[in-house]
């Protein structure tokens, strides 16, 4: 796993992330935030063999499942996934994707002989990410998932899911189907600067694991026998900044109208990881087939002032020497541009 972010003082915050499955095969995104009350794991995609690094334990840690699509390249790797989770009943089984995703994921669920089941605990969770709204079905191992359950419909905009210190935002692109873009972005942080500490005539100590607490909760906090005003002290040594961010994008037409949508939506995201599946020399077949190019994926990042563009999603038409030429051609666009670094290209 790769940190994006380690901080100093009190908490050690962020989010670590690793791209999965090798150049010119499937792919995908496994991501750990770590709101320093808890830590939750996030798979976007699960492509064959995308699971084959990671251990049962790995696997079974998994709080969501994001699709971006349900092409054969992004979900073959799911009966990996669901032998090591289909009875999983400490937590639930959260599984987010376009439109159809739960009637294409209960053929999966079926696609087993299940005659010792009824015993068994197991509830999976699907939600059909919609352009204006998230519909939830739920399915259950005690029926062998032969039943759609109803879960409710709710309004969204851009915002999916709020979990433990972070957001993720979903867009809906055309990949001549739906496809969701998905962006996490962490949660503005307070973060205590303890350096600030001893020109106060202050000592750390364990009153600073309730500096942070809830507003309203006290307004005094005792430090060394002495009690000062919470406010005064959370002014001091408190300094709040910008969480990180980090997007998953692939498989969608990159058009000039498109380009200006998911710009705006990226502005600023730490790290995007997208697919660059043509060259820009290919950008005809890129077009008739609704996918990027490294060029068009660079002048994205660029557009959206990101800081770092993670390439993957290779296609396996092109030689080793082609990826080459790929990266270097996307960073005459976006310098900082590179392939996940257990590649070695």
């Amino acid at each position: 796993m790769i940190p994006l972010v380690v901080f100093d003082g009190a908490d050690i915050l962020g989010i670590t992330y690793s791209v999965l499955g090798s150049p010119g095969r499937d792919n995908a995104l496994l991501v750990q935030v770590d709101s320093g009350q808890a830590t939750e794991k996030l798979l976007f995609d699960c492509g064959e063999g995308c699971l084959a690094g990671l251990s049962y334990s790995d696997v079974q840690a998994v709080d969501h499942l994001f699709f971006s699509h349900l092409h054969m390249d992004h979900v073959a790797g799911f009966d990996s996934y669901f032998r090591c989770n289909y009875n999983r009943s400490v937590k639930p089984n959260r599984i987010w994707g376009p439109p159809g995703t739960a009637r294409i994921l209960q053929h999966r669920f079926q696609g087993f002989l299940w005659n010792l089941h009824e015993e068994m605990a197991g509830k999976w969770e699907v939600y059909d990410i919609h352009p204006d709204r998230v519909q939830t079905s739920t399915f259950e191992l005690t029926e062998a998932f032969s039943r759609e359950h109803d879960g409710g419909t709710r309004p969204y905009k851009k915002v999916i899911l709020e979990g433990a210190g972070f957001e993720i935002e979903a867009v809906t692109m055309d990949h001549r189907t739906p496809t969701i873009a998905y962006i996490l972005r962490e949660k503005n942080r307070r973060n205590i600067d303890t350096s600030r500490l001893p020109s106060m005539g202050l000592r750390p100590g364990p009153w600073l694991k309730h500096l942070k607490d809830s507003p309203g909760v006290t307004d005094s906090v005792v430090i060394d026998g002495v009690t000062h005003d919470l406010e005064a002290i959370q002014k001091a040594i408190l300094v709040e900044s910008k969480g990180e961010s980090i997007a998953y994008l692939t498989d969608f037409l990159l058009d000039e109208t498109a380009m200006d949508q998911l710009a705006e939506s990226l502005r600023g995201c730490r790290t995007i990881v997208c697919e660059s599946q043509y060259r820009h020399a290919d950008m005809a077949l890129a077009h008739r087939n609704f996918h990027m190019t490294n060029v068009l994926t660079a002048t994205l990042a660029l557009r959206a002032q990101a800081g770092e563009l993670v390439l993957f999603h290779l296609s396996d038409r092109y030689e080793t020497t082609e990826w080459v030429d790929m990266i270097n051609e996307a960073r005459l666009v976006f310098p900082n541009t590179r392939y996940p670094e257990h590649w070695n290209l």
